[in-house]
C-alpha cells in the first residue's frame, strides 16, 4: 500500500511538472494568488487585462501564502500580487521597523537575489488600522492617530474595540499608545473577534476599531481610517511581482502591471472588496467592470 501511495505521488508530481512545462513551452503566464477575496479579485483582474492585451493566461487562485510564494520561486508561477510587509517579515525575516518607501526597497532588493521583480507598489497599503465611523471623526476633527492621542489626551475617553491578539502582540496596542503618547484605558478597551469590531463600530457600541485598511466594510459601514501619520504599522503595499526570466521573455509585462498598480489604492480596494463581500457580486464581473472603468481594457 505504501508503494502504491508512492507510485501515485509520484505520478502526480510528474503530471504537475509535465504541466508547468507545458504552459512553459507555448508561452502561457501562470498567474497566482492568495485564498482570500482581494487576492482573488487580483488574479482575476491581472488575468483579464493580461489576456485582453494578448497575453495567454492559466490562473492559479486560491493558494496559501506560504505555498505560493514557494510556487513562484520554483517557477510554477509567473507572477501574483504580493505585500511589502509579508515579504519583508515573514520571507526575509526582518523584524526591524521602516517607513513604506524603505520597505519596498528592501524586499525589492532582497527578492531580486531569488529572481523576483517588484513593479511599482500600488497606494493599496492592506495594514492594521484604526477607524471611526465618518461622522463622529469629522465632528470630533480627527483624521489622524495624533489627533486620535489629543482627544484622548483631552479627556474624550473613546472607546476601542480590538481583537486579543492586537492587544496582547509586542507590535501591537501598548506599543500603539506610546508611540502616539496616550492611552485608552482598561475600561475602554473591548475585547471581540476580528470580524465583530467592525459590527461593535457600525452598532456604536465603540468610538474606535481595529480594522485592516482594505477591508470592504469600512466604505460599506461608512468608516473612516485614521492616518498612521507616524508610520507605527508595518507597511503592506499591494504590488505586481514578476519572475525575473519571464520579465525578460515579456518586457511589456512591467508595463501593463504598472498601469494597473497605478490604479489601486485603499479606497479602491476597500470599495472592490466590499462588492463581493458584501454586494456579493461576482468576482469575475466586479474585476471586469473595474477594468473597463479605469480604461485599462
Amino acid at each position: 500500500m505504501k508503494m502504491l501511495n508512492l507510485m501515485r505521488a509520484v505520478a502526480v508530481s510528474v503530471a504537475g511538472l509535465a504541466s508547468v512545462a507545458a504552459i512553459a513551452a507555448d508561452n502561457t503566464i501562470v498567474v497566482g494568488g492568495k485564498n482570500f477575496t482581494e487576492q482573488q479579485i487580483m488574479a482575476e483582474m491581472t488575468t483579464q487585462l493580461l489576456q485582453a492585451k494578448g497575453f495567454k493566461v492559466d490562473t492559479r487562485a486560491g493558494m496559501g501564502s506560504a505555498v505560493l510564494r514557494q510556487a513562484q520561486e520554483n517557477g510554477q508561477v509567473d507572477v501574483y500580487w504580493e505585500y511589502t510587509g509579508t515579504s519583508l517579515i515573514t520571507y526575509n525575516k526582518i523584524k526591524e521597523r521602516m517607513s513604506p518607501e524603505k520597505t519596498y526597497e528592501k524586499v525589492k532588493t532582497l527578492d531580486a537575489k531569488r529572481g523576483l521583480v517588484w513593479l511599482n507598489a500600488s497606494r493599496a497599503n492592506n495594514t492594521y488600522a484604526l477607524v471611526m465611523r465618518e461622522q463622529e471623526a469629522a465632528a470630533k476633527h480627527i483624521k489622524t492617530l495624533s489627533d486620535l492621542a489629543k482627544a484622548e489626551n483631552a479627556g474624550a475617553k473613546l472607546t476601542f474595540a480590538t481583537n486579543a491578539e492586537f492587544a496582547a502582540r509586542a507590535d501591537g496596542m501598548k506599543p500603539l499608545e506610546k508611540a502616539y503618547g496616550f492611552q485608552f484605558g482598561r475600561a475602554n478597551v473591548k475585547h471581540m473577534d476580528s470580524g465583530l469590531t467592525y459590527q461593535a463600530l457600525r452598532d456604536k457600541q465603540v468610538d474606535v476599531a481595529l480594522a485592516f485598511a482594505t477591508d470592504g466594510r469600512i466604505p460599506a459601514f461608512h468608516f473612516v481610517v485614521l492616518t498612521d501619520n507616524k508610520h507605527f504599522f508595518p507597511a503592506y503595499a499591494l504590488t505586481p511581482v514578476v519572475r525575473k526570466d519571464t520579465l525578460k521573455a515579456h518586457p511589456k509585462l512591467a508595463g501593463i502591471l504598472n498601469g494597473l498598480s497605478a490604479k489601486l489604492t485603499d479606497k479602491v480596494m476597500a470599495h472592490l472588496n466590499a462588492s463581493v463581500d458584501v454586494d456579493k457580486k461576482s468576482i469575475r464581473d466586479v474585476a471586469a467592470g473595474f477594468l473597463k472603468k479605469s480604461g485599462l481594457i
